[in-house]
């Protein structure tokens, strides 16, 4: 077992070599986010219905000593997935002491992209760039509470390269008109990063009801949105401070639109010349 492997993570890769019965428990913690993980073995044998020998079996075949010891790496996977910025704050402050806050930045948020790019799937990333520049596909942006910034920051590119791009309102009250507009041609993308909102998880199940895909960015411990999502990019974000950083995952945005634009240069030519003139006759700018 790889020592930074995520509980979730192993039980998806190990599905293959599961018997029944391990599947059956695998499903069981999958389906609730590892939750019932934290129940006694006796409680989560029944809650599977299976046997406990069969939740030692597949706590070893993970690669744990035991059940115990898988029990523990599920704790601290889902204290990490739900931690809150004071939380952060406090464990911290007896060791953030060291060095200026902006060299500490540097070497955490440029260990971030580092570890991102090494988990990145390459062919998955030219997947969702051929997905991007189809003109045909519909496509619709939203992000959460900290993630809002990413998403805008997307659509502001991307609606510059190719037309049919929509960033979706914050408020969920008015969601459902965009609903009604999604159907196999549409791609819905999403940024969703602990501490993850139960409403995006809504309007990505309602869209792929409707046909949707989705495209997901997320933090490395995943959204439960990834369950809906066709398409999933995980990123790293903790840095020394109470809040998770998304450079690693605006890095992959704009890596993301310079191959969209690649893959659309002669339509996006087209557009930015056109939208150039437009800034001409409006005179928004000085040199105008």
């Amino acid at each position: 077992m790889h020592k930074n492997a995520l509980v979730r993570d192993l039980l998806k890769e190990k599905q293959s070599e599961l018997t029944a019965a391990e599947r059956k428990l695998s499903a069981v913690l999958l389906d609730d986010s590892l939750l019932s993980g934290l129940q006694s073995i006796t409680r989560l044998a029944e809650l599977a219905e299976v046997s406990s020998p069969t939740i030692i079996r597949l706590a070893r075949k993970l690669g744990f000593e035991g059940f115990s010891d898988m029990q523990g790496a599920i704790r601290n996977e889902i204290g990490a997935r739900m931690k809150q910025p004071l939380a952060k704050l406090d464990a911290q402050a007896p060791t953030d002491s060291r060095g200026h806050i902006v060299s500490r930045f540097i070497e955490a948020v440029s260990g971030n992209i580092n570890r991102t790019l090494e988990r990145l799937d390459l062919a998955e990333f030219d997947q969702v760039a051929a997905l991007l520049s189809d003109p045909s596909r519909r496509l619709y942006l939203l992000g959460g509470r900290i993630t809002r910034s990413n998403a805008h920051y997307f659509f502001n590119h991307l609606q510059i390269i190719r037309p049919q791009v929509t960033l979706l309102d914050s408020s969920p009250s008015v969601w459902p008109q965009s609903l009604l507009d999604m159907d196999a041609d549409a791609v819905l993308i999403v940024f969703d990063i602990r501490r993850y909102e139960k409403e995006l998880e809504k309007l990505a199940n309602l869209a792929v009801a409707q046909g949707a895909s989705i495209v997901l960015f997320t933090d490395a411990w995943g959204s439960p949105i990834e369950n809906y999502a066709r398409f999933c990019f995980r990123a790293m974000v903790e840095v020394p401070s109470s809040w998770d950083s998304t450079l690693a995952i605006n890095f992959l945005i704009e890596a993301l639109v310079a191959e969209v634009q690649s893959r659309s240069s002669v339509q996006s030519a087209d557009r930015i010349a056109a939208l150039e003139q437009m800034i001409g006759e409006s005179r928004i700018f000085r040199s105008n």
